[in-house]
Parts: structure tokens; C-alpha cells; sequence
């Protein structure tokens, strides 16, 4: 199946992207490792010489959620806070960000939905930005690609905690 570990970033209007992904595993397994801090940690750290030392999710409706990530060739951090709008575990996650240099024009709203697609789970992720000229900054990023890498290790544990 050539749809596995592709991500796959389309537009929407003129303020959305809309990011698809399936990963082979169970819908519960590829939620969790979306949710919980201690698997997040060590997939979502973007491309080469980033790690996310702070990650923690308050996962409720009004919740928050800190990550910061450091690049350990320059000694720079990244962090974005989130607001929790809305949560039906395992199926969906609507939440708020904001970048603490806000480069994404005011914030985003993301809406992250699963749903097992056969032996795969379907990852939608739709970001809504404040404006075009945010959504086309966000597609001109090397975000896809930061993106890529870590989903990539997210396969990688994803099969390794299905063969345990």
C-alpha cells in the first residue's frame, strides 16, 4: 500500500491546510502517540539536531499544552503553547496554537481527526490560519519536512510496540 508513510499536504480555501498520513497500526496505539507526552517526546522532534525536552498536555476541553523544542547544534528553543477546544478520544482533537515567536500570523486552530482505514489509521490534520498570506508562510516552511522525519519515527515505534 503506497499511501502508508506518505504525508501528504494539500490547500484548502484560502486559510487551510489539510495534512493526511496513515500509520499500520491500531487506532488507539496511533492516538496515544498524538496524546501522551512520554511517546511524543520521542517522535515529534522535528528534523535533525531538534529534540521536544518539554511536552505536557492537559487533555481535556479548556486544557493546555506546553512543547518546546531545542536545537542541540545552536542552542536555540521553539515553543508553542495550546489550548484544548474540543476532545472525542480516540477519534478527534480540535485545539488552538500559538508560537511563542509567533510566526504564524496570530495562531492557528488545528482539527486532528483518526479513524482505522482497514489494518492502517488515517491521520487528517486541518490547520486554519488567520489569513492566506499565514497559510502560504506555513506551506513555504520546511514544516512538511520536519513533519515527515518525525512521523518516520513514529513508524518506527509504532511497529516496534505492536511486535511486543
Amino acid at each position: 500500500m503506497s499511501h502508508i508513510n506518505t504525508l501528504a499536504v494539500t490547500t484548502r480555501g484560502d486559510t487551510e491546510l489539510v495534512i493526511t498520513r496513515h500509520f499500520k497500526a491500531p487506532l488507539q496505539m496511533v492516538f496515544d502517540a498524538h496524546t501522551r507526552p512520554e511517546l511524543i517526546k520521542r517522535w515529534m522532534t522535528g528534523p535533525e539536531n531538534w529534540t521536544l525536552p518539554v511536552c505536557e498536555i492537559d487533555l481535556k476541553e479548556g486544557g493546555k499544552g506546553r512543547y518546546v523544542w531545542h536545537n542541540t547544534e545552536n542552542g536555540a528553543d521553539m515553543g508553542m503553547t495550546a489550548t484544548y477546544r474540543e476532545i472525542d478520544a480516540p477519534h478527534r482533537i480540535v485545539h488552538e496554537e500559538m508560537f511563542d515567536e509567533d510566526w504564524t500570523g496570530g495562531g492557528t486552530e488545528i482539527t486532528t481527526t483518526f479513524k482505522e482505514d482497514g489494518e492502517t489509521t488515517r491521520m487528517e490534520m486541518v490547520i486554519r490560519c488567520k489569513s492566506k498570506e499565514a497559510r502560504d508562510m506555513i506551506l513555504k516552511s520546511p514544516m512538511s519536512d520536519g513533519m515527515e522525519q518525525g512521523y518516520a519515527r513514529l513508524d518506527r515505534q509504532l511497529a516496534e510496540r505492536r511486535a511486543a
